[in-house]
């Protein structure tokens, strides 16, 4: 009996196993846990950069827009006065915020329109074939990758009145000297100059890497029609470029609206006054000199609101040019 029960006990089929474990876990939770990670890890990867943004960028955006509505002081920041509209207000009977926002429109289209003319003419030369053209294609963002500081310092020495390699230039041609700084103009040329020497190169790559992405059927096309190297340029290039020409010129105005380095380092010890006239303040300067100069944050607050406004309503403009293009095309 003993050994007919032990075959029966050997022949019986096991018992049945539980769900089936790979990795140490059911099957269910690991594909449960493979549809949890296809559906929130991109978000998992994308946030840090909303926590940053978060923390110095929209939270200090907040902070300026409810401080613009107190009267601060910076020897007590945490002290607030209600003041209402009170800062918006007075910079409309301020003239020297209106001197500041003239310089920056001006400055901007001193240093704008030469700027995009040129690089899109330097663009044109660099689009066909050059010898060293990598060499030249580097050279070309080498002043935009020098530092502001370093940049300015060395311009500060050209424009020297009495020392300057500028004023050198014009005694040889039979100029008198100029006063670069003292003047309104000259010191705002002087200024724009620099921003033009920065920025060149950069909107010239720009333009490049869109010229390379029109069809080469299309100056074929134009060469067999008989036009030249300038009416391809006309009739070809400049049209294909037109959403590359609208977003430089969009970003060199936002950043015409934010100059601040180069004019405060160029006015040299007093630099956020932008001269001892005011003559080349830009709206940055002027926020600085309200901030950390006369030590009222409600106001340097306001007026960086009043930027902020300002960059809106360059970007509305945008938005409106950019859809009437693509109804034209």
């Amino acid at each position: 009996m003993t050994a007919t029960a032990e075959a029966a006990r050997d022949t019986q089929a096991p018992p049945p196993e539980g769900p089936r474990k790979e990795g140490g876990l059911p099957r269910p939770w690991r594909s449960r846990l493979c549809r949890w990670d296809v559906r929130y890890s991109p978000y998992a990867f994308v946030a840090p950069f909303f926590l940053f943004f978060s923390a110095f960028g929209v939270f200090p955006l907040l902070y300026t827009g409810w401080a613009s509505l107190h009267r601060v002081e910076l020897s007590s920041p945490d002290h607030m006065e209600w003041a209402g509209a009170h800062n918006y207000l007075r910079l409309l009977d301020d003239d020297f915020f209106w001197n500041a926002l003239r310089n920056t429109f001006t400055i901007g289209v001193l240093s704008t329109v030469p700027q995009l003319l040129m690089a899109l003419g330097l663009a044109h030369l660099l689009h066909f074939r050059l010898r060293a053209a990598s060499f030249w294609r580097v050279a070309l963002l080498t002043p935009y990758a020098t530092s502001v500081a370093a940049a300015t310092l060395v311009f500060v020495l050209l424009y020297g009145r009495d020392y300057g390699m500028v004023n050198w230039a014009l005694g040889a041609a039979g100029i008198g000297p100029v006063d670069w700084q003292s003047g309104r103009w000259s010191s705002q040329l002087a200024v724009s100059s620099i921003v033009i020497w920065r920025w060149t190169g950069y909107n010239a790559l720009i333009y490049l890497a869109a010229m390379q992405a029109v069809p080469d059927e299309l100056y074929e096309s134009a060469a067999l029609d008989g036009a030249s190297r300038t009416q391809q340029f006309r009739h070809v290039t400049v049209p294909a470029l037109r959403p590359t020409i609208l977003f430089t010129v969009v970003v060199s105005t936002i950043g015409a609206t934010q100059l601040f380095g180069e004019p405060l380092l160029f006015g040299g010890a007093g630099g956020q006054k932008g001269g001892a006239a005011h003559q080349f303040q830009t709206l940055g300067l002027y926020l600085y000199e309200q901030g950390w100069y006369d030590f009222h944050l409600g106001r340097a607050s306001a007026v960086a609101w009043t930027m902020f406004l300002i960059l809106l309503l360059i970007g509305a403009v945008n938005a409106v040019v950019a859809r009437q293009l693509g109804k034209t095309r």
